[in-house]
């Protein structure tokens, strides 16, 4: 078959793009789940084939972050190794492995009349992703939305362009091979903010778009995308200690929540400790962190108990450090927790560390975030982790959507309605429903 050039730095428009990207997902539609899997195979085999292009690119845009003086946490997310790009094409195998989602009956019944109605799973069609440093997004959101029978528009962020371009690339050879376009995967054309902002206007072209990546740029997605939006939640996560946690238990968690990997959304942010349990946990806490060169910018209650604490400042208290900072607090109670929590939380995910059922079922009621861990680290909240597999972030809105983003995410629903010559009635079904007659069959 005839496919169009598989370079992903084509200089075409924004527009010319999505028009490509809906005709390969008015296409990938169609395609059966044994298509779109030997697609997904074809991409992990080509990955671990082209990783010395990939890695030359990557070196490219770590010099360039190097020279620019970006932060480490900046470069940690973008660095890639040989066992990440064979990490990413196990991904890629695993989603391929996994059920297909499309066609999936999520509810059906049959009426009376013997209509019968089912409501099935179904792509969104072109999904856009806007999305800051880490390269292995690029395949994630690819690969899954493949497996959904979605097209994607990918624009990743300048630190990452050499590697994003050859990630795509390499896609894109493999897609050649197969049935499915490969328009199905591109890059958003352009280096400039323009870019991003014609992204967001396409409205009937794009049917959807995910942020990922920190407050600012999720906000301006959110506030001047006229194409809906999935909102992704940048992570001030919190851990509170309640006043019944088991000492160890709780350093266990925080220590785990705070340094085994800093640098991303559901590491822990702050630290809440009940009064009553300061004086056992505070000391060991704080001495575990300098351990682990982790600053702590606590509170006066805090600092009483090592003077190396710098003072928190109110920036503090919402901030999300994605570094070896954390910010710590005492509570008098699990209300003051709370409090704190719903004033400066992210809607992400809060963790409690109690041996009380009854504490610990009233921080799960009261607060309205997407995951609530109760006796278990922040860290645990990613789609691996709970047998989703690979997600594409943490939503944190409540429509569609909510907590780790797994393949249902990217679908949407239809009602399919099957009749034998089914017409419209004209008797309410119930009495003040404004809903209509159940059709009969014509006899």
């Amino acid at each position: 078959m005839s496919t169009p050039s598989c370079t992903s730095l084509a200089s075409g428009t924004v527009r010319e793009a999505a028009l490509a990207a809906r005709s390969a997902a008015t296409r990938l539609a169609t395609t059966t789940g044994a298509e779109r899997d030997a697609a997904l195979t074809a991409i992990a085999g080509r990955l671990t084939a082209r990783a010395p292009q990939i890695l030359a690119a990557n070196e490219k845009d770590l010099a360039s972050a190097r020279s620019a003086g970006q932060p480490e946490a900046v470069i940690d997310r973008l660095r890639l190794g040989e066992p990440q790009i064979e990490s990413l094409a196990a991904m890629v195998r695993d989603v391929a492995d996994r059920p297909d989602p499309l066609g999936e009956v999520t509810s059906g019944s049959v009426m009376p009349s013997g209509l019968e109605v089912r409501q099935i799973r179904t792509p969104l069609g072109v999904v856009g992703m806007i999305y800051e440093g880490r390269p292995n997004v690029t395949v994630d959101a690819a690969v899954m939305c493949l497996k959904t029978g979605n097209a994607a528009l990918l624009r990743g962020s300048s630190t990452a362009r050499q590697t994003n371009a050859a990630l795509v690339d390499v896609m894109r050879e493999a897609l050649a091979g197969t049935t499915l376009s490969p328009d199905a995967v591109q890059l958003v054309p352009g280096t400039t903010h323009a870019s991003v902002h014609e992204l967001m206007s396409l409205t009937g072209l794009i049917d959807v778009l995910i942020p990922r990546g920190g407050r600012q740029l999720i906000q301006t997605t959110v506030r001047h995308s006229a194409v809906p939006v999935i909102e992704t939640g940048v992570g001030n996560c919190h851990v509170y200690v309640d006043e019944h946690a088991d000492v160890d238990m709780a350093l266990d968690i925080l220590l785990n929540a705070k340094t085994q990997r800093p640098s991303v959304c559901n590491a822990a942010e702050s630290l809440l400790v009940h009064a009553a349990v300061a004086p056992a946990f505070l000391p060991r806490a704080l001495a575990a962190l300098a351990e682990r060169n982790v600053t702590v910018h606590g509170d006066a209650r805090v600092r009483a108990h090592d003077a190396s604490v710098v003072p928190a400042t109110d920036e503090d208290w919402g901030c999300e450090y994605l570094s070896l900072d954390i910010a710590a607090a005492v509570v008098d109670s699990l209300d003051a927790a709370v409090d704190h929590i719903r004033l400066h939380g992210s809607g992400h995910t809060e963790a409690i560390v109690t041996d009380s059922q009854a504490a610990a079922r009233r921080f799960v009621a009261a607060l309205d975030t997407a995951v609530v861990a109760v006796n278990a680290s922040t860290r645990l909240v990613d789609g691996a982790e709970l047998g989703l597999g690979t997600e594409l972030g943490i939503s944190t809105q409540k429509l569609h959507a909510r907590g780790p983003m797994g393949l249902t995410a990217l679908t949407t629903t239809k009602y399919v309605l099957t009749g034998d010559g089914h017409i419209r009635g004209t008797t309410p079904t119930a009495p003040g429903l404004s809903c209509d007659a159940l059709g009969a069959p014509r006899s």
